[in-house]
């Protein structure tokens, strides 16, 4: 299973090692190996359209998600589930430890994130997942902002 932005697993444990933090980016595209494909087969399905809207110089990512607006119920279905979010978690923790695992949604980036994350109002979801899991109230804090924190200061110059 690939970590965030598709890190491999060596490339995980040494962030660990060093003490560093990597955030889990939400991108359906980073957490779910099929979704590039589901992806294309929805936009091959509106073909017409899409041509059409490139043809009026409109940029691809303002195509795609004028499309997934137009066809909100076809998009939200191509979106994995919270669970896989979770899971790549899970993943590294197992490898670098939860001192070394945080958030990095970037809902301000990405076209698509799990279904159930739609915005940060989504985001005691992740919490409760966590808890779910059997992380624990300190690790969930760890996770949710606590280690990034710890990096920062950690690494912030004095003035």
């Amino acid at each position: 299973m690939p970590g965030a932005a598709n890190l491999k697993d060596d490339q995980i444990k040494a962030v660990g090692k060093n003490g560093g933090v990597i955030d889990v980016n939400f991108y359906s595209g980073f957490l779910d190996s099929n979704y590039m494909k589901r992806k294309e087969i929805f936009l091959n399905n509106h073909k017409a359209e899409r041509d059409s809207l490139q043809q009026a110089k409109m940029a691809s990512y303002e195509v795609e998600e004028w499309l997934s607006k137009k066809y909100k119920a076809e998009a939200d279905d191509l979106r994995p589930p919270l669970s896989l979010l979770v899971d790549h978690i899970d993943h590294m923790v197992r490898l670098a430890g939860v001192d070394h695992v945080g958030l990095g949604s970037d809902f301000d980036g990405i076209e698509s994130a799990p279904k159930e994350l739609n915005d940060v109002s989504d985001m005691p979801l992740v919490t409760k997942a966590l808890l779910e899991r059997g992380y624990s109230k300190t690790d969930i804090k760890k996770i949710l902002g606590g280690n990034f924190i710890r990096v920062f200061k950690a690494n912030a110059v004095a003035k």
